[in-house]
């Protein structure tokens, strides 16, 4: 079901933005045929993949999955929240909600357990995260410097550079996070 619903928004918009396949390839850093699989619904791409294609598009993740849209006010049961990334220690993040203002916007829940990391690319020139922690200590590496935010405690940075969410403590991590990125020109 996601895979066709990401099959559709991705040929959708690569479309009306006016992308070959070979320029959506260049501007996500995927591979023309990744792309080729994705809209023919035959794979089930990585989150960083699907991040990395709506970066390129300059729309959320949970555009590209499709979630019914009303006219003004949009509710995301919880049940429709999307986990996208998990382990088997039982560390995860969700997608809780997202929107296009102007550029895309997304809410995340996540949970490291002790001892794991999620790293991530970086993000387009402009993007910007916000996390509250609301359990544990996250560690926050950005761009090779490492930074303790401890439950409570919330952080901003500029995420266009390479960084990593860990959880070197004891016991889980929890935090919300929120990722603006800028409208594609």
């Amino acid at each position: 079901m996601l895979t066709q619903s990401l099959a559709r928004n991705v040929r959708r918009w690569r479309t009306e933005r006016g992308f070959t396949l070979d320029t959506l390839a260049a501007r996500a850093g995927v591979s023309r045929g990744m792309l080729i699989q994705i809209e023919q619904a035959r794979t089930n791409p990585s989150i960083g993949t699907v991040v990395k294609i709506g970066d390129a598009l300059g729309v959320s993740v949970p555009t590209l999955l499709d979630y019914e849209r009303g006219p003004k006010v949009r509710i995301v049961p919880a049940d429709r929240a999307v986990r996208l990334w998990h382990t088997e220690g039982g560390s995860y993040n969700r997608l809780l909600a997202g929107t296009e203002a102007p550029g895309p916007l997304e809410m995340w829940d996540w949970r490291l357990m002790p001892g794991e990391s999620s790293d991530s690319d970086p993000h387009p020139a402009g993007t910007v995260e916000l996390v509250h922690v609301t359990s544990g200590e996250l560690t926050l590496t950005v761009d090779g410097a490492e930074h303790r935010v401890p439950a409570g405690a919330s952080a901003s940075f500029e995420a266009d550079a390479p960084h990593t969410y860990g959880n070197q403590g004891g016991a889980p991590m929890e935090m919300i996070m929120t990722v603006s990125v800028p409208p594609v020109r």
